[in-house]
């Protein structure tokens, strides 16, 4: 959950998750990853502008950015973040993990994957 409303709902709903799960990123760099985001309209894929930039010039004059990718809204749902998440955080103190999102998305990726194979039983 992102604020205390989705927490009660979860919790009038009975769901209790074994694990949650923190990305820790600094702001400017979410604003950088978020700003440079684009989509194929016709294949719907996603291309960051510095990081994973269209193969050709053909997509990359057609690829288009969220309205909701622009710097003023990330910076704006950034600010709703920062004002929930110590109420997400301690209702879940016992499971939560903070997982380092600043690393190279493989890293990330294999991180969360242990951590979520651990629940296994």
């Amino acid at each position: 959950p992102r604020s205390w409303s989705q927490y009660q709902g979860l919790q009038a709903a009975g769901i209790e998750p074994e694990l949650v799960l923190l990305l820790d990123v600094p702001d400017d760099i979410i604003v950088e990853r978020i700003v440079g985001r684009r989509q194929d309209p016709i294949t719907g894929r996603i291309y960051h502008l510095t990081y994973a930039p269209p193969e050709n010039e053909e997509i990359a004059n057609r690829v288009t950015q969220r309205s909701d990718d622009t710097e003023e809204a990330c910076r704006t749902r950034l600010r709703v973040h920062h004002e929930n998440v110590d109420v997400v955080r301690n209702a879940y103190a016992d499971v939560l993990t903070r997982v380092d999102g600043n690393r190279d998305p493989l890293e990330v990726y294999s991180e969360v994957e242990k951590l979520l194979l651990s629940l296994r039983h």
